[in-house]
This record gives structure tokens, sequence and C-alpha cells, in this order.
């Protein structure tokens, strides 16, 4: 878990979250960060700390931010999901067993997009087709945000960036997120956040 000092110009309410410092590299300075490290667990716990952190300012809204990989070739570029999908549990089966588990977290002022989450590194073809059936993009850690945030009735913001194809690409990821940052940093910075 890593913070940085807050700056007049950026509003204190607002937290953005990172998995990495790789794809918060261009976080504009003064911005609040969060860097939870990779995959859902580590997400939720670090940001359940954060927000119930008694000494730490309250939080209006958390900006997730992060690379995503695409589940259709003509995806590229920047995307604010308007649904987040837990990918990796199997909901259905809970729940016909009797257990009420939700899998999917709606999040206002998106652009219509559906990202699939879980702790899965997605490089194979035949998962990526069957993700691709429901989602556009796939990451590590935007359920966990969503679910999080949720539980503590805070708003939440998607960003994702596209950095590869979700397929054999995917495994060129350090290669490929400095760019991704790039545009996440400059996204943020011409909001504010």
């Amino acid at each position: 878990m890593n913070s940085t000092p807050l700056e007049p110009d950026f509003d204190p309410s607002i937290l953005v979250v990172s998995a990495t410092h790789a794809e918060a590299k261009y976080v504009p300075p003064g911005a609040r960060l969060l860097v939870t490290g990779i995959g859902k667990m580590r997400a939720t716990a670090a940001l359940t700390r954060a927000l119930a952190d008694p000494s730490a300012p309250s939080t209006r809204l958390v900006v997730n931010i992060g690379t995503a990989g695409a589940l259709h070739d003509h995806h590229a570029g920047l995307f604010l999901p308007s649904v987040v999908v837990e990918h990796d549990i199997s909901a259905t089966e809970l729940r016909a067993m009797g257990y009420p588990i939700v899998d999917r977290w709606e999040v206002p002022d998106g652009d219509g997009s559906v990202l699939a989450s879980g702790d899965t590194f997605v490089a194979d073809p035949l998962r990526r087709a069957s993700l691709a059936q429901h989602a556009d993009l796939v990451d590590m850690e935007g359920c966990a945000v969503a679910y999080v945030a949720a539980a503590f009735d805070v708003r939440c913001q998607l960003v994702k960036v596209v950095s590869d194809g979700a397929d054999e690409q995917a495994m060129d990821w350090p290669s490929l997120v400095d760019g991704a940052a790039r545009l996440l940093g400059d996204w943020l910075a011409d909001r504010g956040a």
C-alpha cells in the first residue's frame, strides 16, 4: 500500500487506485493514490484498509485506473466500463445452492463497455473467446474495487487502457504498460482527480 501527499489542486475526496506502480507512474503529483498489488485479494484488502482508516480524508469517489486486455480485436485505447463482472467465481452454481453471490456491479458514467475481472491472467485463446461472449475487456482488480466501494457506499469509476489482446501478447505486458500509464495519467490530469 502506498499513498502520495496531497496538493491543493486535487480533490482529496477522490482516491485513485492502481494495482501497480507501473500503471500509476504518470498519476499527477498531489493526487491521492493507493497502489494495492495485483489481484482481487490484494485490491480488496488494501482498499478496505484505506476506506476504513479514520485518519484518512473522507472519500466520495474511488477511481480505479489500470490496464486491461481487449477481448475483441477492434478494441483499443481508453475505456470507462459501465459494468464489471467477476469471471472466475462459480456464481451460478453457488446461487443454485442458495448462496446469494453478487458477481456483477453497475458503474455510473461509463461508456457501455463490460469489464470481466478475475485473478486468472488471460492469455489463452479459448478462455478469451469464452469471456468475449459477455465482456469487452479483462483485468484482475476491477470487480474487487467495485465490490469494496459498494460496501462502503462510495461511488466508483473504472478507467482502463487496453495494453494487449488478452492473448499471447499479454505476456509482453511489462513492455506495454508505460504507454497505457501515460494515457491514464493524462486522463486524470484532464479531470483534476
